[in-house]
Parts: structure tokens; C-alpha cells; sequence
């Protein structure tokens, strides 16, 4: 995706969804029950993200280093996913990582998302395993009844 347009378009939508988050969406800070330290956030939002097409409710989450590997990211991956069905009515729950992102994408699974697809964008500053794609996982209502 050439620069200008991600400066043009993308930029401008993205600050948009945190000054007008749809109703129950946004991001929620994850802390650790005891200390209270900051863990880093989770987010639910309208699936704009680049590579996403068919629409849904995409869950989002950054933790610090000094997080990962303590079940935190599956803990708030599957508590949001929950809230999105049960509180949102949402249909669909998607999430994208980089392929190479195996931490990332156990985490989808363990809360409920399959694989849907590998895709390719043209990134404008492309980081180490790039190459290998992103990939796509979905989760539908029907799917999680059944």
C-alpha cells in the first residue's frame, strides 16, 4: 500500500474509530489483577484492517514482552470475544497477525478463531518475515454454538 495512501485514507480512519468507537468497541487496557502494572491493550473495532474484506467485528491486542507467555493474551483474547457475541450481537469475530507470528496465532485458536487464509500486502516499510504474509483467523456465532 503506497504511503500517501495510507496517510490519506488509512491514518485519518484509524484516529476516527478511537475519538468514535461504535458502541461497546474500542480499547480496554490490560492490567495485572494484583499490582495493577499496565500489561499493554486489547481492542474490538469494525474489521477495517488492512487485508480484510469480509466485514465482522476484529479483535486486536499488543502485550509487553514482559507479558507474553503468562496466558494473559488468551485470557483477554477469549473474555472479548465472549463480550462481542453475547453483549454486541456480533456475527463474526476476525483477527490477522503475521504468519510468522506463531505466538500470536495460538492465541486466535485458543480462543475459539480458525484459519481462514494467508494473504499478502504491500507494506511500505516491511519488517522481517513480511514475506512469509499475514494471515486471516474468523470465528462465527454459528461456529462457536456449534
Amino acid at each position: 500500500m503506497p504511503r500517501s495512501v495510507v496517510v490519506g485514507r488509512q491514518l485519518p480512519r484509524m484516529l476516527r474509530e478511537y475519538g468514535e468507537p461504535p458502541r461497546g468497541h474500542g480499547c480496554f487496557a490490560a492490567v495485572q489483577r494484583r499490582s495493577g502494572a499496565f500489561l499493554g491493550w486489547f481492542s474490538l473495532r469494525p474489521a477495517t484492517s488492512a487485508g480484510l474484506s469480509g466485514g465482522g467485528t476484529e479483535l486486536g491486542y499488543r502485550l509487553l514482552p514482559s507479558a507474553w507467555g503468562l496466558g494473559y493474551a488468551t485470557e483477554g483474547a477469549r473474555a472479548l470475544v465472549h463480550h462481542a457475541f453475547a453483549e454486541l450481537g456480533a456475527d463474526r469475530i476476525v483477527a490477522t497477525t503475521m504468519t510468522v507470528n506463531t505466538a500470536s496465532r495460538r492465541v486466535m485458536e485458543k480462543a475459539g478463531l480458525c484459519l481462514v487464509r494467508t494473504f499478502f500486502e504491500e507494506w511500505p516499510n516491511p519488517i522481517a518475515g513480511a514475506e512469509h504474509g499475514d494471515v486471516e483467523y474468523a470465528l462465527t456465532r454459528e461456529r462457536r454454538r456449534g
